[in-house]
């Protein structure tokens, strides 16, 4: 209804007709489109089938006062973000403004009102909704951008992954050195995937809701993992690198691709503000109950004026831009959330300018020693019982062809197509249990190529398994819709696929 890209559109409510009127008419000169209720569940109606920018409401109505209306608007997904301008001629103490703020409303008048104030009002909150749309449609941006670069990531991860663990099961009696290279791969890919999951939602981050994977953790090995992290970038720099161990196990109830990485990151910063050649040390002890991690460094150290805020995101301690050698400051905050979640806390101590610096982690101690299976890593996965005909589509070759090759040494039927054209014909004529379906395919998507499964009723038993890098949760509810029995984000390994095939083929 609204006239032009130009005007904004106004609801006005109001049961008294006079008032009503009259701020119509206010609000028409000074060139908006305006459209009226007269009572609380017509301004809902209105509200809902209009979708005005701004609700001018007044807080008396004869069936639904105001406040409440205004409380509605707000709660419902589709008024949500209307602009709500609440008058009044009749609620005129300051109880009552707060509570139509609390309701929801984005500014309360008192009655009677100046043309002029109403108009500007009116203007400054339309203003900054026109802010928050724009900021919303970025953040939209940023989350679809997101969502694309994490899917072109796992796209090669899942290859590169599922390729080690087919050469393990392959030739599974290798030496030490070339079994530890393929751990070494897997780990590393390993935590690029996790890092994958972080920048799909980069507010997880800044508001430390990211979820921890808890098992006992025995930081000795651990260290190893994060030492090998951090290598590169102390190699490059020249740097000489002590690691100080204690002579008996130290656990700790946490995850352990987070602890590496709260580790990695206290190396890594050291590494970049420590001159070449520089030292760095990095040592664990138990103290009073607690595992005490620290990295300790003989580089550019911490300015007295800027400790406080070290910790803090995109923090660079205040150093000039010949003093940072790169990153955004992301590292340190990320320590920061990831030590709190596992019930520790962090600090930094410094000299001062060029006197190095020191951090350190507290953890609490797991006490007692947990059983690890650790030998297990190399083990051959246990083979299903049974064996099924399935169909792996995807259009990236090499992750086709690595997926059927896993389940090939699991003793199933595989076979491949490349389109959504091609997974539905060979479907049609293979008729297979199981099918694991890529959702970006370069003629259909994977949810469309599904729903056209699931209309032939010789598909209907068939399983469908979304294999694909797109892993937010609106992904997962769209493929469930689709007709999908499981959604799988990539990279995903033999034990995962096996099991998958026979979970669901059980049921």
């Amino acid at each position: 209804m609204k006239v032009s890209p130009h005007q904004s559109l106004i609801l006005n409510v109001d049961d008294t007709d006079a008032a009503r009127y009259a701020k119509t008419r206010i609000l028409q000169r000074a060139g908006f489109n305006v459209i009226e209720a007269g009572s609380g569940t017509e301004a809902l109606e209105k509200a809902l089938a209009e979708g005005p920018d701004l609700v001018l409401l007044d807080t008396k109505l004869p069936d639904i006062n105001g406040f409440e209306v205004c409380r509605r608007l707000k709660q419902d997904p589709h008024t949500a973000m209307v602009l709500v301008l609440q008058t009044s001629a009749s609620y005129l103490a300051s109880p009552d403004k707060v509570r139509a703020l609390d309701s929801g409303a984005d500014n309360y008048l008192f009655e009677p009102i100046e043309p002029d104030e109403l108009v500007a009002n009116v203007r400054a909150l339309l203003r900054l909704g026109r802010v928050e749309r724009e900021l919303r449609d970025m953040d939209r941006r940023k989350d679809e951008f997101l969502a694309i670069l994490a899917h072109e990531l796992r796209n090669p991860l899942g290859p590169i992954r599922n390729a080690v663990e087919l050469l393990r099961s392959l030739d599974p009696h290798v030496s030490a050195a070339q079994e530890n290279a393929r751990r070494v791969i897997l780990r590393q890919t390993d935590h690029m995937v996790r890092l994958v999951d972080d920048l799909l939602d980069v507010s997880r981050i800044s508001q430390g809701k990211i979820a921890l994977r808890r098992t006992p953790v025995e930081l000795r090995t651990l260290l190893h993992t994060a030492v090998e992290t951090a290598e590169p970038n102390v190699s490059i720099r020249k740097h000489n690198l002590t690691v100080t161990l204690p002579d008996h196990d130290i656990w700790v109830d946490g995850d352990s691709v987070r602890l590496a990485q709260i580790v990695g990151n206290l190396l890594n910063n050291a590494a970049k503000f420590t001159p070449p050649g520089g030292r760095i040390a990095l040592a664990v002890s138990e103290e009073d109950g607690n595992a005490v991690i620290r990295v300790t460094d003989n580089g550019i150290g911490i300015d007295p004026e800027h400790a406080a805020s070290i910790f803090d995101l995109f923090a660079q301690a205040g150093h000039s831009p010949d003093r940072v050698q790169d990153g955004l400051g992301i590292g340190l905050s990320l320590v920061r959330t990831l030590v709190n979640l596992h019930g520790g806390d962090v600090r930094a101590s410094s000299g001062g300018l060029d006197q190095g610096a020191t951090f350190e982690v507290r953890l609490p101690v797991l006490h007692g020693t947990p059983q690890t299976a650790g030998a297990s890593a190399a083990a051959e996965p246990e083979r299903p019982a049974d064996t099924y005909r399935i169909l792996v589509v995807d259009d990236n070759m090499d992750s086709a062809e690595i997926v059927c090759a896993l389940l090939q040494f699991a003793g199933h039927e595989v076979h491949m197509a490349h389109d959504g054209a091609g997974a539905i014909a060979a479907a049609l004529q293979l008729a297979p249990d199981v099918i694991f379906l890529d959702i970006g395919l370069p003629d259909m998507s994977g949810v469309e190529v599904a729903e056209a499964m699931r209309r032939h009723p010789r598909l209907e038993k068939t399983v469908l398994v979304a294999l694909t890098g797109y892993g937010q949760d609106k992904d997962r509810t769209g493929a469930m819709a689709a007709g999908f029995n499981r959604h799988l984000t990539k990279p995903v390994n033999m034990e995962t696929l096996n099991e998958t095939v026979r979970t669901l083929m059980q049921r």
